[in-house]
């Protein structure tokens, strides 16, 4: 059985909050997504991506399907991409989106496109899933850039691939066997982009129940100044 909370908080900066997360613990589907695009369109994005990927499991019944997953995907993308062609204030939008389904009592399948994250914690140490994709980490540090020219690089907040942004989508996929304790968490980059993994780890490690780390990482990306939406989803098997 998996037990999950989420939270998601607009930071510091933001006037509106483009992330969208669902925590389905009957079903075991936990999905997460950042938005982007004008006006309201970052807001849209996350929402069709995210919801259209839910629908599509449960109508077909096979969300315990590690293939599945990966079609959810495909299918999420055309949704944002027939929403933004029916309404020229909705041209370019798109989102990131993460996913982790239960695929076995002691399994998930995780998928993603972007830069929003999963994280397993598995009662020792703390270890990244998935690769952001992003020109930083895709082209940036290929050339041989520093971490600090990185960090300050024009490019540095570019995807290189999004839901609803091309036909042509890359979907990162991987199966996780889990432990009892083990935790997987999915954040959007308003937390992982300004609070350290040492901190990730150490909050994940405490004896702090699910809803209290989340609250904790929420207000830690805010005392770093939240200068995005923040979104935390915290799953665990119990």
């Amino acid at each position: 059985m998996f037990a999950a909370f989420g939270l998601s908080d607009a930071g510091c900066v933001r006037g509106n909050n483009e992330d969208y997360f669902i925590p389905d613990e009957e079903l075991g589907i936990f999905i997460l997504a950042d938005g982007m695009g004008g006006a309201n369109a970052g807001e849209l994005a996350s929402r069709i991506a995210a919801t259209s990927l839910r629908e599509y499991l449960v109508a077909n019944n096979h969300f315990e399907s590690i293939e599945s997953l990966e079609q959810g995907f495909f299918e999420a993308n055309e949704a944002v991409r027939e929403a933004a062609a029916k309404n020229p204030h909705l041209k370019g939008m798109g989102t990131t989106l993460v996913a982790a389904v239960k695929v076995h009592e002691n399994k998930l399948h995780v998928c993603s496109v972007g830069d929003s994250r999963a994280y397993l914690c598995d009662g020792s140490k703390l270890s990244p899933i998935t690769h952001d994709q992003t020109w930083v980490a895709e082209v940036g540090t290929k050339l041989g850039l520093t971490e600090n020219a990185l960090k300050t690089h024009p490019m540095r907040h570019v995807l290189t691939m999004a839901i609803g942004c091309t036909d042509e989508l890359r979907v990162q996929s991987h199966l996780l066997t889990l432990q009892a304790g083990n935790q997987v968490l999915l954040c959007s980059d308003g937390l992982h982009g300004v609070v350290g993994e040492e901190t990730l780890e150490r909050t994940l490690l405490s004896q702090k129940s699910l809803g209290e780390k989340c609250h904790y990482l929420v207000e830690a990306a805010r005392a770093s100044g939240g200068p995005d939406n923040i979104t935390v989803l915290l799953i665990q098997l119990v």
